[in-house]
């Protein structure tokens, strides 16, 4: 594993080795959207994984899907964000904040306007949602209009704006796991016959239009992307030009000089072998379910530069030490994965000193 433990520069950062931790939604902010009271503590704890990208925060009141997920576009949000990141850099680590705009992905009872969730188009996803009240099915979102999907490209911007203010490194657009963005990408989800929807480039012009808003804004070297190709989250499917789609994604993301394109991997080894040729920058791939023992593989072929851990990060909050010493690791409780306490987020053991 000693791979791992090489030096790598990401966008403005010297980060001190090749791991990273993945962004994880835990549900625990305050109903405005400010981070809790025990985010710092949590985040700090994993400072050593060098790069953290935090949860999913939505960029705007429309970006919400879930209960008390974290938001980065008012002040609040700020000054409950600049406790995490002065908590981080105190630990000695960095940390990106991860703009996702749920889109269909969401129900009105979990935001506080109560409003009917956007995307693309009028399809709903069909999803079982987690509400204050229960499980529910995700509602039929309301389609943007064209100057609406506009502003949502607007929006991005601001909150990286807003991310940087609140002292974050650098923010991680979230393109995958079925929110607002892949939402476009999607045939099944994204009717549209303007000029976000149909050809192969106008599906993916929202993708890209916000990754450039983005970067203009904060910088490039600030700007990451995560994509989650030919996957099908959030009952996407991608139809038949998914692969043609990426290709022509990720040539043109590569223009833009972005930090990073953090990939989570679905399975297609072939096609992750064409996104890497066509990548030119620094590019993490993130494996669900991976062993402890498999974290190298990539980096050692050359197809990663930086390996992002989720669960692993979440119950071990020395990661980093426990692998390179070969000490036994946490395993996470999934029942307090979402919501609640410090139980199962600030409490999980480490080695003794």
């Amino acid at each position: 594993m000693s791979i791992l433990w090489q030096p790598v520069k990401i966008g403005k950062l010297n980060l001190p080795h090749r791991l990273a931790m993945a962004p994880m939604t835990r549900s625990r902010a305050k109903a405005d959207g400010t981070p809790g009271d025990t985010a710092a503590t949590y985040y700090a704890q994993r400072a050593s994984l060098g790069l953290l990208i935090a949860e999913g925060t939505q960029p705007s009141d429309d970006g919400q899907g879930y209960t008390t997920t974290p938001g980065i576009y008012t002040d609040a949000h700020v000054a409950g964000w600049k406790k995490v990141t002065d908590a981080v850099h105190k630990a000695g680590g960095y940390l990106y904040i991860q703009l996702m705009h749920a889109g269909r992905i969401s129900h009105p009872d979990n935001t506080p306007h109560h409003r009917q969730p956007v995307a693309p188009s009028a399809i709903s996803a069909e999803q079982p949602m987690f509400t204050p009240t229960g499980l529910q099915t995700t509602v039929e979102p309301r389609a943007l209009t064209t100057a609406e999907v506009k502003q949502t490209v607007k929006d991005f911007a601001y909150a990286a704006k807003r991310a940087i203010e609140a002292g974050a490194d650098g923010v991680e657009i979230h393109g995958a796991n079925g929110y607002l963005i892949q939402q476009f990408i999607a045939s099944n989800a994204n009717t549209r016959t303007d000029e976000y929807g149909g050809s192969i480039e106008n599906r993916a012009r929202f993708a890209i239009e916000v990754a450039k808003a983005v970067s203009a804004e904060i910088g490039a070297d600030r700007t990451g992307i995560r994509l989650s190709p030919l996957g099908n989250s959030g009952g996407l499917d991608e139809g038949p030009e998914a692969v043609a789609l990426y290709g022509y994604l990720v040539k043109e993301l590569n223009k833009l000089n972005l930090a990073y394109l953090h990939i989570l991997h679905t399975g297609n080894e072939e096609f992750l072998q064409s996104v890497k040729a066509a990548w030119q920058h620094p590019l993490l791939v993130n494996r669900p379910g991976a062993k402890s023992e498999d974290l190298d593989r990539d980096v050692k072929v050359g197809l990663a530069d930086v390996v992002p851990v989720g669960q692993m990060a979440l119950a071990n909050p020395d990661l980093v030490v426990r692998l390179k010493t070969h000490a036994p690791l946490n395993s996470g409780t999934r029942e307090t994965f979402f919501g609640g306490g410090e139980a199962g987020y600030t409490d999980y053991p480490v080695l003794a000193a």
